[in-house]
C-alpha cells in the first residue's frame, strides 16, 4: 500500500471514529480518563482485555443479533428451551467452535498490538508513520474480529426453524413469539 493510500485510510478511519465518539465525549466530565493511567494497556479496560482473550462478542454482533440472526453461544445456552435436535446442537456447536477459535486468536493479537502501542507511547519512541501503521493494523484486526462474530450469527440462523427463531427472540427479550420479522431465509 502506498504511503498516500495509507494516510487516506488512516484519515478516513479517524473521521469515522471521531463521528462515532463525538456524542460520548461531548457529555463527559472534564477528567474522563482520571484513574485509568494505571491500566496495563491504557486503551483497554481489564474487562476489555479479558473479553478479547476469551473471544467474547462484546456487542460486536448487535447488527445481526437484533435483526433476527441468533448467536451460536446464546442458541446453545437456550438449547432446551428452543427444543434443538441433536443434529442442530452439533451444527450450532461447530459454528461456535470455528468462531471461538478465530476470535480468541484475533483478540489476543489485538491485545498484543495495543500493548506494543501503549509501550511505544510510554517510552516516547513512536513516529507518525509507525503510528499510522500500528493503528491501521489494529483497526483491521478489529474489523476481522467483528466479521467473525457476525459470520457466526449468519451461519447459525439457517440452522433454526421459524418457531425456534420466534422463541429465541422472545427468550432474549426482543419481542413476542409473533413479533413481525422480515427476511426469513432457511435452508
Amino acid at each position: 500500500m502506498k504511503g498516500s493510500e495509507m494516510k487516506l485510510r488512516t484519515l478516513a478511519l479517524a473521521a469515522v471514529l471521531f463521528t462515532l465518539a463525538a456524542p460520548a465525549w461531548a457529555q463527559t466530565p472534564a477528567q474522563p480518563y482520571a484513574g485509568q493511567q494505571g491500566r496495563e494497556v491504557k486503551a483497554l479496560s481489564a474487562e476489555d482485555i479479558a473479553g478479547l482473550l476469551r473471544g467474547e462478542g462484546m456487542g460486536l454482533a448487535k447488527a445481526a443479533e437484533l435483526n433476527g440472526y441468533p448467536g451460536p453461544a446464546h442458541v446453545l445456552s437456550l438449547a432446551a428451551e428452543l427444543n434443538l435436535t441433536e443434529a442442530q446442537r452439533r451444527q450450532v456447536q461447530a459454528v461456535f467452535d470455528r468462531m471461538h477459535t478465530n476470535t480468541v486468536a484475533l483478540g489476543a493479537e489485538i491485545v498484543d498490538r495495543e500493548r506494543v502501542l501503549d509501550r511505544q507511547f510510554a517510552e516516547g519512541e513512536l513516529a507518525a508513520d509507525r503510528l499510522a501503521e500500528a493503528t491501521t493494523k489494529i483497526a483491521e484486526l478489529q474489523g476481522r474480529l467483528r466479521a467473525a462474530h457476525l459470520t457466526a450469527h449468519l451461519e447459525t440462523r439457517p440452522l433454526l426453524v421459524p418457531d425456534q427463531l420466534a422463541a429465541y427472540r422472545r427468550l432474549r427479550g426482543y419481542g413476542g413469539a409473533d413479533a413481525p420479522h422480515r427476511h426469513h431465509h432457511h435452508g
